[in-house]
């Protein structure tokens, strides 16, 4: 269908786009980096499980920094359950617009997640 051919060219997007790695030069000097889209860049950090980490690439793709999504993480909740759920709350909140794009992958992330449940 056209919707996993959609699905199909966003993976691809997200897999063929490489951030440059910093060179061993002056610390002081930011390293230029092509910006990506927000939503390949979340695509890419997602496991093949269906969930994603809470790590700092996951935190930059949201749009936050590490110490906000972290903070935010209620105590009893597992880390990889709570980068999910925030990854698929940023798709509904701000990605509804290509939501042909990303549903396979969230459909992927809510099988995940009830699967934690038990």
């Amino acid at each position: 269908s056209s919707r996993i051919a959609k699905y199909f060219k966003v993976v691809q997007r997200a897999s063929t786009q490489t951030s440059e790695t910093p060179s061993c030069g002056d610390a002081g000097i930011e390293p230029k980096q092509p910006r990506r889209d927000p939503l390949l860049q979340l695509v890419s950090l997602q496991k093949a499980s269906g969930c994603w980490v809470l790590d700092p690439a996951l935190a930059a793709a949201l749009g936050k920094t590490s110490k906000e999504v972290e903070n935010l993480k209620p105590a009893t909740v597992n880390q990889e359950v709570w980068a999910t759920i925030l990854a698929l709350i940023w798709l509904h909140g701000f990605k509804m617009d290509a939501q042909e794009e990303w549903e396979l992958l969230a459909m992927k992330a809510v099988s995940w997640l009830r699967a934690q449940n038990g």
